[in-house]
């Protein structure tokens, strides 16, 4: 929803078709400028109207809830190369279909093997973003790492994702496509703080014990995003991190004292283990800083907030 505004700000805005499993929103994503098809990543019969529909995809849904394969990254893939074999098959000869009316309208292709190479309408190359996690890298131990470092997941959400990299990758390089990964750490704005876990105490780590995390605004992460589409090379994977430095406790901290509350108590790693929620633990697992060169250097982003403090000041500003 972000990055809608985004698209229609340019100087030829591009038509942006939504698919969305819920039919609910069909009216938001409508009053947002978008044209929402329905469609359900895990129903791959519900995908067919995908076939040759864009020439870019972003891809923001996230894998399944089970197993190390992202099945629902499959499914597009499939359904995409369906579209492009359809276009090959209809390109060898001159063919006959009937329109609305009933008539019979004379479909011309292009020249024989045109639509093999696996383009987009326009014929240009398929552009392709991928909304992935920084949780691919695992424990690094608080270093600092970059686009480089070797993807070693270290639980299911992370496997799925590592899974849905590949096969993007893979299918890029057979099919020509510029297929671009952006790997997404903790997304912050004003309505994504920890302010409920703040006001209900849970505790966060000592010092000692504590791990580093990365952030991205969410208004940077959709503009992030855009600018892959349109500059991102092909097969590429950049970091959407900003310049923040912080550990996880502090980040609370910094929270806290903008919204007037009081910081959580710290406790050390054995006793979260007895006091903690398992998914809670499991970000307190991973440490790691993220460099963001390459998203400065090839994407030319600048960031709108370049740490979580600049933004905490300017939201105790407002």
């Amino acid at each position: 929803m972000r990055a809608l505004p985004l698209f229609q700000a340019r100087t030829a805005a591009p038509r942006v078709i939504a698919l969305t499993h819920h039919p609910e929103r069909a009216g938001e994503l409508r009053a947002a400028g978008a044209t929402p098809i329905p469609g359900d990543l895990d129903l791959r019969r519900s995908l067919r109207r995908l076939a040759g529909i864009a020439r870019s995809v972003l891809h923001l849904a996230p894998p399944q809830r089970d197993g190390d394969t992202d099945r629902r990254t499959r499914a597009l893939i499939a359904a995409l190369r369906r579209s492009r074999r359809s276009a090959a098959r209809g390109a060898q000869s001159r063919w006959r279909r009937p329109d609305r009316s009933g008539k019979t309208s004379f479909i011309v292709p292009d020249a024989p093997g045109a639509a093999t190479k696996r383009r987009g309408p326009s014929g240009s190359p398929l552009r392709f973003v991928y909304a992935s996690t920084t949780g691919v890298y695992g424990d690094c131990g608080g270093a600092w790492i970059d686009e480089t470092r070797p993807a070693r997941p270290e639980n299911e959400r992370a496997r799925r994702r590592v899974s849905a990299e590949r096969q993007l990758r893979a299918a890029g390089r057979q099919s020509g496509w510029r297929v671009s990964i952006v790997r997404i750490p903790g997304i912050y704005a004003d309505n994504r703080l920890p302010i409920a876990r703040i006001e209900k105490g849970t505790p966060a780590l000592v010092e000692k014990d504590d791990v580093y995390t990365n952030h991205i605004h969410a208004d940077d992460l959709a503009a992030i995003l855009v600018r892959a589409l349109a500059r991102g090379r092909p097969q590429r994977v950049f970091n959407a991190s900003d310049d923040t430095d912080l550990r996880m406790a502090d980040y609370f901290d910094r929270v806290a004292d903008a919204y007037g509350l009081a910081r959580v108590p710290r406790i050390s790693r054995q006793e979260a283990q007895t006091r903690l929620e398992p998914i809670t633990l499991s970000f307190m697992r991973e440490s790691r800083r993220l460099a963001n060169a390459r998203l400065k250097r090839e994407l030319r982003y600048v960031l709108r907030h370049p740490t979580v403090g600049d933004f905490l000041r300017m939201s105790a500003r407002r």
